[in-house]
């Protein structure tokens, strides 16, 4: 499992919490779907058990931002 990827990721997804915060959903859109690509990357090298997991967890987490994004 690549840590340095995933924290990555992780500072991605605040990015765009922020950017929600801040009421700039377009921004936040972009974002997202950047990184999403990286986690369809990372689903598609994933070789062990607990990266799927890991993976699962933000594939959910941007599910749910993506939605509060075009809720509003």
């Amino acid at each position: 499992m690549d840590i340095k990827r995933y924290e990555e990721l992780k500072n991605s997804v605040q990015e765009i919490i922020d950017l929600i915060a801040t009421k700039d959903n377009k921004e936040a859109n972009n974002k997202l779907t950047s990184v999403s690509e990286i986690l369809d990357e990372l689903l598609d090298h994933a070789e062990e058990d607990e990266e799927l997991i890991e993976i699962s967890r933000y594939q959910v987490l941007l599910n749910q931002l993506y939605q509060k994004i075009n809720a509003e």
